[in-house]
Protein backbone atom coordinates (compact mmCIF):
# COMPACT_ATOMS: atom_id res chain seq x y z
CA UNK A 1 0.00 0.00 0.00
CA UNK A 2 1.44 3.56 -1.04
CA UNK A 3 0.10 6.77 -1.65
CA UNK A 4 0.18 8.40 -4.77
CA UNK A 5 -0.61 12.47 -5.28
CA UNK A 6 -1.54 14.14 -8.60
CA UNK A 7 -0.61 17.62 -9.61
CA UNK A 8 -2.12 20.20 -12.47
CA UNK A 9 -0.32 19.32 -15.60
CA UNK A 10 -0.55 21.76 -18.50
CA UNK A 11 -0.47 19.24 -21.17
CA UNK A 12 -0.74 15.64 -22.51
CA UNK A 13 0.12 14.26 -25.89
CA UNK A 14 1.46 11.29 -27.27
CA UNK A 15 0.36 7.80 -28.55
CA UNK A 16 -0.93 5.04 -26.10
CA UNK A 17 -2.28 1.50 -26.07
CA UNK A 18 -3.91 0.48 -23.10
CA UNK A 19 -4.14 -2.76 -21.43
CA UNK A 20 -6.52 -5.77 -22.90
CA UNK A 21 -10.54 -5.73 -22.54
CA UNK A 22 -10.94 -7.47 -18.81
CA UNK A 23 -13.92 -8.41 -19.67
CA UNK A 24 -12.99 -10.23 -22.98
CA UNK A 25 -9.75 -11.25 -21.19
CA UNK A 26 -11.31 -13.17 -18.65
CA UNK A 27 -13.71 -14.84 -21.32
CA UNK A 28 -10.99 -15.85 -23.73
CA UNK A 29 -9.00 -17.39 -20.51
CA UNK A 30 -12.34 -19.25 -19.69
CA UNK A 31 -13.32 -20.57 -22.93
CA UNK A 32 -10.26 -21.29 -24.02
CA UNK A 33 -10.07 -23.93 -20.65
CA UNK A 34 -13.39 -25.55 -21.49
CA UNK A 35 -12.51 -26.17 -24.97
CA UNK A 36 -11.06 -29.14 -27.08
CA UNK A 37 -7.57 -28.18 -28.03
CA UNK A 38 -5.30 -25.23 -27.62
CA UNK A 39 -6.34 -21.76 -27.82
CA UNK A 40 -4.20 -18.83 -28.59
CA UNK A 41 -4.60 -15.40 -27.30
CA UNK A 42 -2.62 -12.27 -28.33
CA UNK A 43 -2.87 -8.94 -26.05
CA UNK A 44 -4.23 -10.65 -23.24
CA UNK A 45 -4.91 -8.18 -20.49
CA UNK A 46 -2.43 -9.26 -17.86
CA UNK A 47 -3.58 -7.65 -14.16
CA UNK A 48 -4.17 -9.63 -11.09
CA UNK A 49 -8.05 -10.32 -11.94
CA UNK A 50 -7.30 -11.65 -14.91
CA UNK A 51 -4.35 -14.07 -13.74
CA UNK A 52 -6.94 -14.96 -10.52
CA UNK A 53 -9.45 -16.57 -13.17
CA UNK A 54 -6.15 -18.12 -14.74
CA UNK A 55 -4.95 -19.59 -11.66
CA UNK A 56 -8.77 -21.03 -11.17
CA UNK A 57 -8.62 -22.80 -14.00
CA UNK A 58 -5.30 -24.05 -13.72
CA UNK A 59 -6.58 -25.39 -10.92
CA UNK A 60 -9.25 -27.43 -12.04
CA UNK A 61 -7.14 -28.90 -14.72
CA UNK A 62 -6.67 -25.99 -17.48
CA UNK A 63 -2.99 -25.81 -18.74
CA UNK A 64 -2.24 -21.72 -19.13
CA UNK A 65 1.28 -20.50 -19.90
CA UNK A 66 2.61 -17.00 -21.71
CA UNK A 67 4.72 -18.17 -24.63
CA UNK A 68 6.31 -14.61 -26.00
CA UNK A 69 3.64 -12.43 -26.95
CA UNK A 70 0.71 -15.16 -26.78
CA UNK A 71 -1.03 -16.93 -24.18
CA UNK A 72 -1.69 -20.97 -24.39
CA UNK A 73 -4.51 -22.54 -23.15
CA UNK A 74 -4.84 -26.03 -23.59
CA UNK A 75 -8.31 -26.90 -22.74
CA UNK A 76 -9.68 -29.49 -20.22
CA UNK A 77 -12.81 -30.65 -23.39
CA UNK A 78 -14.69 -33.52 -23.06
CA UNK A 79 -12.88 -34.97 -19.65
CA UNK A 80 -14.02 -31.82 -17.87
CA UNK A 81 -12.83 -29.89 -14.63
CA UNK A 82 -10.99 -31.55 -12.16
CA UNK A 83 -11.88 -31.48 -8.91
CA UNK A 84 -9.60 -28.21 -7.17
CA UNK A 85 -7.46 -29.98 -4.33
CA UNK A 86 -7.17 -25.78 -3.27
CA UNK A 87 -9.75 -22.62 -2.16
CA UNK A 88 -10.34 -20.71 -5.45
CA UNK A 89 -8.50 -17.30 -4.31
CA UNK A 90 -10.29 -14.83 -7.04
CA UNK A 91 -8.31 -11.69 -5.08
CA UNK A 92 -10.70 -8.51 -5.81
CA UNK A 93 -12.32 -10.11 -9.04
CA UNK A 94 -15.97 -9.68 -9.39
CA UNK A 95 -15.95 -11.07 -12.94
CA UNK A 96 -14.02 -14.39 -11.74
CA UNK A 97 -16.17 -15.28 -9.02
CA UNK A 98 -19.89 -15.06 -10.76
CA UNK A 99 -18.68 -16.38 -13.67
CA UNK A 100 -16.64 -19.10 -12.58
CA UNK A 101 -19.93 -20.39 -10.21
CA UNK A 102 -21.62 -20.96 -13.77
CA UNK A 103 -19.16 -23.00 -14.79
CA UNK A 104 -18.55 -25.02 -11.72
CA UNK A 105 -22.20 -25.41 -11.35
CA UNK A 106 -22.38 -27.99 -14.52
CA UNK A 107 -19.46 -30.41 -13.26
CA UNK A 108 -19.35 -32.58 -10.55
CA UNK A 109 -16.91 -30.85 -8.39
CA UNK A 110 -16.70 -28.99 -5.16
CA UNK A 111 -14.96 -25.87 -5.26
CA UNK A 112 -14.38 -23.05 -2.18
CA UNK A 113 -14.23 -19.27 -3.30
CA UNK A 114 -12.35 -17.09 -1.32
CA UNK A 115 -11.58 -13.25 -2.19
CA UNK A 116 -10.13 -9.94 -0.59
CA UNK A 117 -11.92 -7.57 1.79
CA UNK A 118 -13.69 -6.20 -1.27
CA UNK A 119 -14.82 -8.79 -3.08
CA UNK A 120 -16.02 -10.55 0.19
CA UNK A 121 -18.30 -7.76 0.55
CA UNK A 122 -19.81 -8.16 -2.77
CA UNK A 123 -23.36 -9.66 -3.31
CA UNK A 124 -23.58 -13.26 -4.60
CA UNK A 125 -27.12 -14.25 -4.31
CA UNK A 126 -27.74 -12.68 -7.38
CA UNK A 127 -25.99 -15.62 -9.38
CA UNK A 128 -26.53 -18.15 -6.26
CA UNK A 129 -30.25 -17.77 -6.79
CA UNK A 130 -30.17 -18.82 -10.56
CA UNK A 131 -27.95 -21.63 -10.31
CA UNK A 132 -29.88 -23.27 -7.37
CA UNK A 133 -32.62 -23.55 -9.39
CA UNK A 134 -30.46 -25.12 -12.21
CA UNK A 135 -29.25 -27.78 -9.66
CA UNK A 136 -26.16 -26.54 -8.54
CA UNK A 137 -25.55 -26.36 -4.55
CA UNK A 138 -23.84 -23.71 -2.25
CA UNK A 139 -22.82 -22.97 1.35
CA UNK A 140 -22.43 -19.50 2.43
CA UNK A 141 -23.24 -17.17 5.38
CA UNK A 142 -25.13 -14.29 3.69
CA UNK A 143 -24.45 -15.11 -0.01
CA UNK A 144 -20.71 -13.40 -0.28
CA UNK A 145 -17.59 -15.14 -0.37
CA UNK A 146 -16.21 -17.11 1.06
CA UNK A 147 -18.41 -20.25 -0.26
CA UNK A 148 -18.79 -23.56 -1.44
CA UNK A 149 -19.99 -24.70 -4.76
CA UNK A 150 -21.28 -28.00 -5.28
CA UNK A 151 -22.14 -28.79 -9.21
CA UNK A 152 -24.19 -31.47 -10.43
CA UNK A 153 -23.75 -33.24 -14.03
CA UNK A 154 -27.51 -33.47 -13.93
CA UNK A 155 -28.35 -29.36 -14.44
CA UNK A 156 -31.72 -28.53 -15.21
CA UNK A 157 -32.58 -25.67 -17.70
CA UNK A 158 -34.18 -22.95 -16.47
CA UNK A 159 -35.75 -19.56 -18.24
CA UNK A 160 -34.72 -16.60 -16.19
CA UNK A 161 -36.19 -13.34 -15.38
CA UNK A 162 -32.91 -10.88 -14.24
CA UNK A 163 -34.09 -8.18 -12.01
CA UNK A 164 -31.30 -6.21 -12.94
CA UNK A 165 -29.51 -5.88 -15.48
CA UNK A 166 -26.06 -7.59 -15.36
CA UNK A 167 -23.73 -8.94 -17.57
CA UNK A 168 -21.83 -11.22 -15.06
CA UNK A 169 -25.04 -13.03 -14.06
CA UNK A 170 -26.54 -13.36 -17.27
CA UNK A 171 -22.88 -14.90 -18.40
CA UNK A 172 -22.80 -17.66 -15.19
CA UNK A 173 -26.30 -18.10 -15.94
CA UNK A 174 -25.38 -18.84 -20.08
CA UNK A 175 -22.08 -21.00 -18.93
CA UNK A 176 -24.26 -23.00 -16.84
CA UNK A 177 -26.51 -23.26 -19.55
CA UNK A 178 -24.01 -24.86 -21.57
CA UNK A 179 -24.03 -28.02 -19.57
CA UNK A 180 -27.59 -28.28 -18.70
CA UNK A 181 -30.55 -30.53 -20.53
CA UNK A 182 -32.62 -28.57 -22.98
CA UNK A 183 -32.35 -24.60 -23.54
CA UNK A 184 -31.51 -22.05 -20.65
CA UNK A 185 -32.70 -18.95 -21.43
CA UNK A 186 -32.44 -15.63 -19.56
CA UNK A 187 -34.63 -11.83 -20.23
CA UNK A 188 -33.14 -8.66 -19.07
CA UNK A 189 -34.71 -5.39 -18.35
CA UNK A 190 -32.04 -3.52 -20.53
CA UNK A 191 -29.37 -5.00 -23.01
CA UNK A 192 -25.83 -5.31 -20.72
CA UNK A 193 -22.29 -6.26 -22.64
CA UNK A 194 -22.46 -9.36 -25.07
CA UNK A 195 -19.02 -10.62 -24.64
CA UNK A 196 -20.31 -14.21 -23.81
CA UNK A 197 -22.34 -14.69 -26.50
CA UNK A 198 -19.66 -13.13 -29.07
CA UNK A 199 -17.30 -15.31 -28.07
CA UNK A 200 -19.51 -18.54 -27.75
CA UNK A 201 -19.49 -17.79 -31.54
CA UNK A 202 -16.14 -17.98 -31.78
CA UNK A 203 -15.50 -21.35 -29.85
CA UNK A 204 -18.07 -23.01 -32.29
CA UNK A 205 -21.01 -22.81 -29.98
CA UNK A 206 -24.71 -21.66 -30.68
CA UNK A 207 -26.38 -18.91 -28.69
CA UNK A 208 -29.98 -17.38 -29.75
CA UNK A 209 -30.15 -13.88 -29.59
CA UNK A 210 -34.11 -12.96 -29.50
CA UNK A 211 -35.28 -9.70 -29.39
CA UNK A 212 -37.17 -10.73 -25.72
CA UNK A 213 -33.79 -12.97 -24.29
CA UNK A 214 -30.94 -14.86 -24.87
CA UNK A 215 -30.84 -18.71 -24.73
CA UNK A 216 -28.43 -21.74 -25.53
CA UNK A 217 -28.34 -25.05 -25.98
CA UNK A 218 -27.58 -27.62 -23.01
CA UNK A 219 -25.19 -30.18 -24.11
CA UNK A 220 -22.87 -28.25 -26.17
CA UNK A 221 -18.56 -28.78 -26.75
CA UNK A 222 -16.44 -25.79 -27.36
CA UNK A 223 -13.23 -26.05 -29.96
CA UNK A 224 -10.38 -23.64 -29.39
CA UNK A 225 -10.52 -21.46 -32.42
CA UNK A 226 -8.43 -22.23 -35.38
CA UNK A 227 -7.03 -18.66 -35.48
CA UNK A 228 -5.21 -16.31 -32.41
CA UNK A 229 -7.49 -14.33 -30.21
CA UNK A 230 -6.74 -10.73 -30.68
CA UNK A 231 -8.14 -8.93 -27.37
CA UNK A 232 -8.95 -5.44 -28.22
CA UNK A 233 -7.68 -2.85 -25.71
CA UNK A 234 -10.53 -2.21 -22.76
CA UNK A 235 -12.53 0.33 -23.25
CA UNK A 236 -13.50 0.96 -19.80
CA UNK A 237 -9.44 1.55 -19.00
CA UNK A 238 -9.41 4.00 -21.71
CA UNK A 239 -11.51 6.40 -19.91
CA UNK A 240 -9.05 7.40 -17.63
CA UNK A 241 -6.47 8.35 -20.28
CA UNK A 242 -9.40 10.00 -22.42
CA UNK A 243 -10.60 12.10 -19.80
CA UNK A 244 -7.71 13.35 -18.54
CA UNK A 245 -6.46 14.35 -22.10
CA UNK A 246 -10.07 16.16 -22.45
CA UNK A 247 -9.78 18.00 -18.92
CA UNK A 248 -6.15 19.04 -20.02
CA UNK A 249 -5.76 21.98 -22.03
CA UNK A 250 -4.36 21.98 -25.37
CA UNK A 251 -3.62 18.18 -25.04
CA UNK A 252 -3.50 15.44 -28.18
CA UNK A 253 -3.82 12.01 -27.31
CA UNK A 254 -4.31 9.10 -29.39
CA UNK A 255 -5.38 5.58 -28.28
CA UNK A 256 -4.87 2.73 -30.50
CA UNK A 257 -6.99 -0.31 -30.73
CA UNK A 258 -9.81 0.79 -28.51
CA UNK A 259 -12.81 -1.83 -28.05
CA UNK A 260 -15.79 -0.46 -29.49
CA UNK A 261 -18.69 -3.19 -28.59
CA UNK A 262 -22.11 -1.24 -29.24
CA UNK A 263 -22.61 -2.61 -25.43
CA UNK A 264 -19.83 -0.74 -24.42
CA UNK A 265 -19.72 3.14 -25.63
CA UNK A 266 -22.36 4.70 -23.63
CA UNK A 267 -19.29 6.63 -22.06
CA UNK A 268 -18.18 8.02 -25.28
CA UNK A 269 -21.64 8.76 -26.68
CA UNK A 270 -21.99 10.94 -23.21
CA UNK A 271 -18.88 12.59 -23.78
CA UNK A 272 -19.32 13.56 -27.30
CA UNK A 273 -22.78 15.03 -25.89
CA UNK A 274 -20.86 17.30 -23.30
CA UNK A 275 -18.59 18.58 -26.27
CA UNK A 276 -15.90 16.17 -26.01
CA UNK A 277 -13.24 16.34 -28.89
CA UNK A 278 -13.30 12.50 -30.03
CA UNK A 279 -12.28 11.45 -33.28
CA UNK A 280 -12.92 7.22 -34.08
CA UNK A 281 -10.18 6.84 -37.08
CA UNK A 282 -9.14 3.43 -38.34
CA UNK A 283 -12.66 1.68 -37.50
CA UNK A 284 -12.46 -2.25 -37.97
CA UNK A 285 -13.68 -5.40 -37.04
CA UNK A 286 -11.02 -7.59 -34.85
CA UNK A 287 -11.93 -11.27 -33.71
CA UNK A 288 -16.00 -10.29 -33.88
CA UNK A 289 -15.20 -6.89 -32.11
CA UNK A 290 -15.31 -3.68 -33.32
CA UNK A 291 -12.17 -1.48 -32.71
CA UNK A 292 -10.70 1.74 -33.72
CA UNK A 293 -7.92 4.38 -32.46
CA UNK A 294 -9.16 7.36 -30.40
CA UNK A 295 -7.99 10.69 -31.18
CA UNK A 296 -9.04 13.08 -27.68
CA UNK A 297 -7.55 17.17 -27.89
CA UNK A 298 -8.45 18.99 -24.72
CA UNK A 299 -12.21 20.24 -24.70
CA UNK A 300 -14.90 22.34 -22.95
CA UNK A 301 -17.55 20.44 -21.24
CA UNK A 302 -20.87 21.36 -20.82
CA UNK A 303 -23.10 19.28 -17.97
CA UNK A 304 -26.10 16.55 -19.64
CA UNK A 305 -28.43 14.19 -18.62
CA UNK A 306 -27.23 10.77 -18.86
CA UNK A 307 -30.43 8.25 -19.87
CA UNK A 308 -31.09 5.77 -17.92
CA UNK A 309 -31.46 3.27 -20.57
CA UNK A 310 -27.73 3.94 -21.69
CA UNK A 311 -26.58 3.19 -17.74
CA UNK A 312 -25.69 -0.50 -18.70
CA UNK A 313 -23.28 0.11 -21.35
CA UNK A 314 -20.98 2.06 -18.96
CA UNK A 315 -21.54 0.88 -15.59
CA UNK A 316 -18.14 0.91 -15.47
CA UNK A 317 -16.74 4.36 -16.58
CA UNK A 318 -19.17 6.38 -14.09
CA UNK A 319 -16.46 7.52 -11.98
CA UNK A 320 -14.42 8.45 -14.75
CA UNK A 321 -17.65 10.55 -15.81
CA UNK A 322 -18.08 11.99 -12.98
CA UNK A 323 -14.70 13.52 -12.55
CA UNK A 324 -15.40 15.03 -16.24
CA UNK A 325 -18.88 16.29 -14.81
CA UNK A 326 -17.39 18.14 -11.86
CA UNK A 327 -15.26 19.92 -14.46
CA UNK A 328 -17.49 21.01 -16.97
CA UNK A 329 -19.67 23.44 -17.24
CA UNK A 330 -23.85 23.27 -15.57
CA UNK A 331 -25.38 20.56 -13.84
CA UNK A 332 -24.97 16.94 -14.70
CA UNK A 333 -27.24 14.35 -13.56
CA UNK A 334 -27.70 10.61 -13.57
CA UNK A 335 -29.96 8.36 -12.71
CA UNK A 336 -30.55 4.22 -12.30
CA UNK A 337 -27.41 4.03 -11.04
CA UNK A 338 -27.86 1.08 -8.40
CA UNK A 339 -25.47 -1.71 -9.93
CA UNK A 340 -22.65 1.36 -8.62
CA UNK A 341 -23.42 0.49 -4.99
CA UNK A 342 -22.60 -2.93 -5.49
CA UNK A 343 -19.40 -2.83 -7.48
CA UNK A 344 -15.04 -2.87 -5.72
CA UNK A 345 -17.25 -0.30 -3.41
CA UNK A 346 -20.24 1.59 -3.45
CA UNK A 347 -19.09 3.47 -6.34
CA UNK A 348 -22.13 6.14 -5.85
CA UNK A 349 -21.08 6.95 -2.01
CA UNK A 350 -17.20 6.69 -2.25
CA UNK A 351 -17.37 9.29 -5.40
CA UNK A 352 -19.71 11.42 -3.79
CA UNK A 353 -17.90 11.66 -0.67
CA UNK A 354 -14.51 11.99 -2.18
CA UNK A 355 -15.52 14.54 -4.79
CA UNK A 356 -17.09 17.08 -1.78
CA UNK A 357 -13.60 16.49 -0.16
CA UNK A 358 -12.48 18.27 -3.46
CA UNK A 359 -14.68 21.33 -3.29
CA UNK A 360 -17.56 19.81 -5.52
CA UNK A 361 -21.03 20.77 -5.23
CA UNK A 362 -23.52 17.37 -5.80
CA UNK A 363 -26.35 15.89 -4.63
CA UNK A 364 -26.25 12.30 -3.86
CA UNK A 365 -29.68 10.61 -4.27
CA UNK A 366 -30.76 6.49 -3.79
CA UNK A 367 -29.37 5.60 -6.86
CA UNK A 368 -29.02 9.02 -8.65
CA UNK A 369 -26.12 11.85 -8.87
CA UNK A 370 -26.60 15.48 -9.67
CA UNK A 371 -23.33 17.33 -10.22
CA UNK A 372 -22.97 21.32 -10.24
CA UNK A 373 -20.33 22.10 -12.46
CA UNK A 374 -18.71 25.46 -12.33
CA UNK A 375 -16.71 25.10 -16.09
CA UNK A 376 -13.66 25.12 -13.57
CA UNK A 377 -12.14 22.35 -12.18
CA UNK A 378 -12.72 21.88 -8.34
CA UNK A 379 -9.94 22.99 -5.59
CA UNK A 380 -8.77 19.34 -5.01
CA UNK A 381 -6.38 19.23 -2.25
CA UNK A 382 -7.87 16.51 -0.73
CA UNK A 383 -7.00 12.94 0.23
CA UNK A 384 -9.22 10.28 -1.65
CA UNK A 385 -10.52 6.82 0.14
CA UNK A 386 -10.54 4.34 -2.23
CA UNK A 387 -11.68 1.71 -0.94
CA UNK A 388 -9.48 -1.17 -2.66
CA UNK A 389 -11.58 0.23 -6.09
CA UNK A 390 -8.80 0.37 -9.07
CA UNK A 391 -11.27 3.09 -10.95
CA UNK A 392 -11.87 4.78 -7.69
CA UNK A 393 -7.87 5.55 -7.16
CA UNK A 394 -7.46 5.93 -11.29
CA UNK A 395 -10.43 9.08 -11.04
CA UNK A 396 -8.67 11.02 -8.28
CA UNK A 397 -5.86 10.80 -10.20
CA UNK A 398 -7.00 12.21 -13.35
CA UNK A 399 -8.33 15.05 -11.42
CA UNK A 400 -5.73 15.80 -9.72
CA UNK A 401 -4.19 16.88 -13.30
CA UNK A 402 -6.35 19.96 -13.68
CA UNK A 403 -7.20 21.05 -10.14
CA UNK A 404 -5.75 23.90 -8.25
CA UNK A 405 -4.27 21.76 -5.45
CA UNK A 406 -2.76 18.55 -5.68
CA UNK A 407 -4.89 15.29 -5.17
CA UNK A 408 -3.82 12.26 -3.32
CA UNK A 409 -5.10 8.37 -3.19
CA UNK A 410 -5.12 6.58 0.10
CA UNK A 411 -3.96 4.07 -1.39
CA UNK A 412 -2.69 2.66 -5.37
CA UNK A 413 -2.23 -1.45 -5.18
CA UNK A 414 -5.80 -1.56 -6.43
CA UNK A 415 -4.97 -0.46 -10.15
CA UNK A 416 -2.98 -3.41 -10.87
CA UNK A 417 -6.17 -5.33 -10.90
CA UNK A 418 -7.02 -3.77 -14.25
CA UNK A 419 -4.54 -1.19 -15.51
CA UNK A 420 -1.09 -2.34 -14.86
CA UNK A 421 1.32 0.16 -15.85
CA UNK A 422 -0.98 3.23 -15.66
CA UNK A 423 1.08 5.77 -13.85
CA UNK A 424 4.41 5.43 -16.05
CA UNK A 425 1.74 5.36 -18.89
CA UNK A 426 0.40 8.74 -17.72
CA UNK A 427 3.53 9.94 -17.13
CA UNK A 428 5.13 9.42 -20.43
CA UNK A 429 2.31 11.58 -21.84
CA UNK A 430 3.02 14.55 -19.54
CA UNK A 431 1.44 13.77 -16.69
CA UNK A 432 2.92 14.55 -13.27
CA UNK A 433 2.03 11.67 -10.97
CA UNK A 434 3.85 10.44 -8.15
Amino acid sequence: MSQLSAQRTTRLSGTIRVPGDKSISHRAIMFGALAEGTTRIRGLLEGEDVLSTAAAMRAMGARIEKQDAEWMVEGVGQKGLSQPEIPLDLGNSGTSARLLMGICAGYPISARFKGDASLSKRPMKRVIDPLTQMGAHFESIDGRLPLTITGSADLRAIHYDMPISSAQVKSAILLAGLRARGITSVREPKPSRDHTERMLAAFGGACTVYPDRIAVDGGQTLSAPAETLHVPGDPSSAAFPVIAALLTENSDVTLTNIGLNPTRTGLYTTLIEMGADIAFLNERKIGGEMVADLRVRGSKLRGVTVPPGRVPSMVDEFPALFVAAACAEGEFFADGLDELRVKESDRLKTMADNLKACGVELEEGANSLRIYGTGKPPKGGATAQTHLDHRIAMSFLVLGLCTPEPVTIDDDHAIATSFPGFVAMMNDLGAKIS
